[in-house]
């Protein structure tokens, strides 16, 4: 039997096939379910009647009561507007509506006593509200109401006079029909020891409250629902794969003694070892590894993976890393290589551009299991690449690639799979980790190699433009090298183009004496690559580019990197781009320059640059400006379509949701207890709804 929250939207009283049409395609509205959960953005404190003469600039919006004392039409055409006198015996208000004329004017009757709700704007010594709500003076509201709530709209709703008001009135009309079908979703144990209200209370006062404190009850108690129920579905997640998913044992660490005492050409840091140390235990545990590591630019996360590879290899198996340009892939093989090289490894590189006649050998080197570590980009996923025993897959920038595409290298091992290693240099805040990857484990490389100076951030206008070239000047003059990085302007490809080329020729006028390369996303590859290979040997000192140089490009001798228009670039993009410097011994700078007139988050972006080189700490601003969904990219802001809490400021509940979900799992890991039975009630209610947790990670 279909559940009463199934229910089609049209069959509430005031829908109706329009209406429900409108709302399933404008606001993805097609059930009961759907609509009591369309929670309220704000709400609205009309709890209050003002006077008209205490009525000053900066109110947000305004209630009061009065007698209309008369209305008239003014102009004509597009002028066209009905302006309409209140009074309350303190003073007079004007009301004007320029849409819907002819309906409110049949609506609104002079000598009528009403109650006025809008946003009140001076012109001279008077006041007017554009557009008010606008009902009778009754008993029941002439004392003033409650908090309203506020849900989002499209302009198509608002234009066939489906607004805040009318979704309000639906929403009451459910929610009576509803409450004799709202079961408890959360044991009494939990409820207690949490002090969280009712289901039922909780859904009744996130939707019309009567104070601010029962909106605050429901907001918690809707919060920690929804964060536990993400936790406990990951957590188990992980349970089942650990004890469903067993791993190749691999303990013979002899290799990477060898290496540690003979090959290694600098000491780890202890975040590194730290972080080996985590990965050794579960290579020799007999579960699967599925770990998650990350850490900032040039914290030295290519090492460890190496080091976990000699692990591997000892084993008798292979190991892989897949990264997502063929620069970063290069880029990865170039510094391997040199270990590999050292301890007479086998290792190879597979990208789109590598030859036919090579990619021959590389397949018969991974079958017949001579050839011990790939390095490679999307090519590795290819049906004809199999190998002998692929014993760890690495994934780099992991956020780039699709779950499909990921779980293909899984499958390149079809006796058992291989251990994951998933890296990412974009730090990731704590609460995002929790809730994107809360069933993988995170290993976090928070400390950088001995001798790296921290990078100088300065903030420049382009009023300095003269200062900076003379300062780039003296810094090419030492030796070094200097990246100039242009933004992408999303109208237009043509704009973007002409945006970098106009860039490129003002650096050539300002430095005509100095060689200059140019790099963009529309150039061939083999033009990327000769460009980059001339800066890479410092044939040229200066590198014009777009954002393609984020990921991957690694030249110790370059010094400087000036991001312009930096007000344009999201903060986790500048920390990313500032990365391409401060890679050898000498002092780096990062240069960001912008125009005079800078938004609130424009500022804020530019401030955080300068104050800290710290990723975590930028990944938090980040998160607090932007939000989950748009920090993570299209891939993976699915997984976090959250309805009610919002991570940027709830990681406490977060916490306490996660700590709980382990608890129950750690004591009952099917949740077969009876006081677990409404749990499993609402996880078995969940997965009928089709949500594809499995995107998670």
């Amino acid at each position: 039997m279909a559940s009463f929250f199934e229910t089609p939207i049209e069959y509430l009283k005031g829908v109706g096939p329009q209406r429900s049409s409108l709302l399933n395609k404008e606001l993805n509205i097609f059930t009961f379910g759907d609509l009591i959960q369309y929670y309220p953005f704000r709400h609205e404190d009309r709890v209050k009647i003002y006077a008209i003469n205490d009525i000053y600039d900066e109110m947000p919006y305004v209630q009061i009561k009065g007698t209309l004392i008369r209305k008239e039409i003014i102009g004509a055409g597009f002028k066209k507007r009905l302006v309409a006198h209140i009074s309350d015996g303190t003073d007079e208000l004007e009301l004007v509506w320029f849409k819907g004329i002819a309906w409110v004017q049949d609506k609104i009757k002079p000598g009528v006593q009403y109650v006025v709700f809008g946003k009140p704007t001076r012109f001279g010594s008077k006041f007017n509200i554009a557009h008010p709500e606008i009902e009778l003076l009754t008993p029941k509201n002439e004392k003033g109401g409650t908090l309203h709530p506020v849900y989002s709209l499209t302009e198509t709703l608002k234009s066939r006079h489906v607004d805040s008001k009318a979704i309000a009135k639906l929403m009451q009309e459910l929610l009576v029909k509803a409450a004799d079908h709202i079961r408890e979703t959360l044991p009494g144990s939990v409820t207690d020891k949490y002090q969280l209200i009712s289901k039922k209370d909780a859904l009744q006062y996130k939707h019309f409250p009567q104070t601010a404190d029962q909106l605050a009850q429901a907001q918690q108690r809707l919060k920690f629902e929804e964060l536990f129920y993400i936790q406990l579905r990951l957590l188990k997640m992980k349970v089942v794969r650990q004890e469903k998913f067993s791993g190749q044992v691999f303990q013979d660490a002899r290799l990477l003694t060898t290496f540690y005492n003979d090959h290694l050409p600098f000491a780890l840091t202890d975040a590194q070892k730290k972080v080996i140390r985590e990965i050794y235990t579960d290579l020799k545990s007999g579960k699967q590894m599925n770990r998650l590591l990350q850490g900032d630019v040039g914290s030295g996360k290519t090492i460890v993976a190496f080091i976990c590879m000699l692990v591997i290899l000892a084993g008798n198996a292979q190991a892989a890393l897949m990264a997502p340009t063929e620069i970063l892939a290069q880029q990865h093989y170039k510094n391997l290589k040199r270990y590999a090289d050292s301890m007479q490894l086998p290792i190879a590189l597979l990208t789109g551009s590598t030859k036919k006649s090579e990619r021959k050998v590389i397949h018969e080197g991974l079958l017949s299991g001579e050839l011990k570590i790939l390095i490679g980009t999307h090519a590795l996923l290819e049906e004809v690449v199999q190998f002998n025993n692929l014993g760890l897959s690495i994934i780099d920038e992991q956020h780039r690639f699709g779950v499909a595409q990921r779980s293909k290298l899984w499958q390149k091992n079809v006796d058992m799979y291989p251990h994951i290693l998933v890296m990412t240099a974009t730090p990731i805040p704590r609460t995002l980790a929790m809730t994107l990857y809360g069933d993988l484990d995170i290993s976090t490389i928070d400390q950088l190699p001995a001798g790296r100076k921290p990078i100088k951030t300065l903030h420049k206008f382009d009023a300095h433009r003269l200062q900076v070239n003379e300062f780039l000047r003296k810094e090419i003059a030492l030796g070094r090298q200097v990246y100039m990085v242009y933004p992408l302007i999303d109208e237009s490809e043509k704009l973007d183009l002409k945006h970098l080329m106009d860039g490129y020729e003002s650096v050539c006028r300002a430095f005509p004496d100095i060689a200059v390369s140019i790099l963009h996303g529309k150039m061939k590859p083999e033009a990327k690559d000769y460009e980059m290979a001339r800066f890479i040997k410092a044939e040229t000192k200066i590198m014009v580019a777009t954002t393609v140089i984020e990921v991957g490009v690694d030249v110790p001798n370059a010094s400087v990197m000036v991001i312009e228009n930096a007000e344009r670039f999201g903060l986790s993009q500048l920390h990313q781009l500032r990365g391409r410097v401060g890679r050898g011994g000498e002092q780096s700078y990062c240069i960001l320059m912008t125009n005079n007139k800078l938004g609130a988050d424009s500022k804020t972006r530019i401030e955080t640059m300068v104050r800290t080189t710290n990723g975590f700490d930028i990944a938090e601003t980040d998160l607090k400006l932007r939000g989950p969904g748009d920090l993570m990219g299209t891939q993976q802001s699915g997984a976090l379509d959250l309805l009610v809490a919002d991570l940027s400021t709830d990681g406490a509940i977060l916490q306490e949701a996660r700590e709980l979900a382990k608890e129950i799992l750690k004591d009952d890991p099917e949740l077969e207890k009876p006081e677990n039975k409404l749990i499993r009630l609402q996880i078995d209610s969940m997965r009928k709804t089709g949500v594809n947790w499995s995107r998670i990670s």
